[in-house]
């Protein structure tokens, strides 16, 4: 589908990405970037930049691809439902479950189950291997996922994200004892400039990422802490803990220690998640149940 718009007077000087934020609703500013990035917005018939400043009679092409078709299937997948509305679904994740479709995983992820739960009322925004999701959580850690079930909610929780207003608060059990109870750690992330799998502390390409720390716990060798997202990148906690040498237990990529307990990847959990209703403009708070293998270990293994 392809679409020309003619720059307005009033609107020159305002960045590309944003301009075609306004004039393009029903996708996510982050589609937008790409589709710039991938050639299919044309500035003046010529491949332009998200930053570019649009100036007064530019004429902007707009190519939005025809969607490509992925067998992803309904899948009848016991959900842990926290909280559900016409709006919103509140999903405790389990370990060992990858929240969207990927190359290696078709089958038996969060996509999957809320198909099959929801049926078609799941917001589309973020294509047809992602619907409903507005963010994400890693395969291996538990927790509490909003789920959106239409447009205008995926849209006001997008915003919300990107402001960094919604309370995300985690919970975590990382290696070593703390003097000091509390803490921030503002460190950009990025991409490892080697190991292309992994995240690092990037001070040169990164993203500004922080992460509020609060010590709840201390063991022999180990502490339970509380962290609070101001931002969310990829492996965002278990970076930063690493980097300052407090690696999750259980975490395979940056917890460069032998774990001597029988673990399924880190010990992490997202407990809080708190939001303004797309619907009734009302603050929402829901926590999401400890798993009992998280209980076991602070109740009967660290002590």
């Amino acid at each position: 589908m392809s679409d020309m718009f003619i720059v307005d007077d009033n609107l020159q000087d305002v960045r590309l990405d944003k301009y075609l934020n306004e004039l393009l609703k029903d996708h996510s500013r982050t589609y937008i970037q790409k589709l710039i990035k991938d050639g299919n917005i044309l500035v003046n018939d010529n491949i332009s930049k998200a930053g570019y400043k649009v100036q007064a009679e530019d004429r902007i092409l707009i190519d939005i691809p025809e969607p490509v078709y992925a067998d992803i299937e309904p899948e009848n997948i016991p959900l842990d439902i926290i909280y559900e509305d016409k709006d919103v679904l509140i999903i405790n994740k389990p370990k060992d479950m990858v929240v969207h479709p990927a190359p290696g995983h078709y089958s038996g992820t969060l996509v999957n189950g809320i198909m099959y739960h929801c049926k078609e009322n799941l917001s589309n925004i973020n294509g047809i291997l992602r619907p409903g999701i507005v963010h994400r959580i890693d395969k291996d850690t538990t927790g509490a996922l909003i789920v959106c079930k239409n447009n205008n909610s995926h849209n006001c929780i997008a915003g919300q994200l990107k402001e960094h207003s919604i309370t995300r608060k985690y919970i975590g059990i990382v290696q070593g004892t703390f003097h000091d109870l509390e803490g921030v750690i503002d460190a950009p992330i990025g991409r490892h400039p080697v190991k292309r799998k992994e995240m690092c502390i990037n001070e040169k390409n990164g993203k500004r990422a922080i992460t509020h720390y609060q010590v709840l716990q201390q063991f022999t060798n180990y502490s339970l802490c509380q962290f609070q997202l101001e931002t969310g990148r990829t492996h965002q906690i278990r970076v930063h803990m690493a980097s300052i040498h407090h690696p999750l237990l259980g975490d395979e990529i940056y917890n460069h220690n032998k774990c001597p307990y029988k673990l399924q990847g880190q010990c992490l959990h997202a407990k809080t998640i708190g939001f303004i209703h797309p619907s009734t403009g009302e603050y929402m708070e829901f926590e999401a149940k400890t798993p009992e293998y998280f209980k076991n270990l602070i109740e009967n293994v660290l002590k």
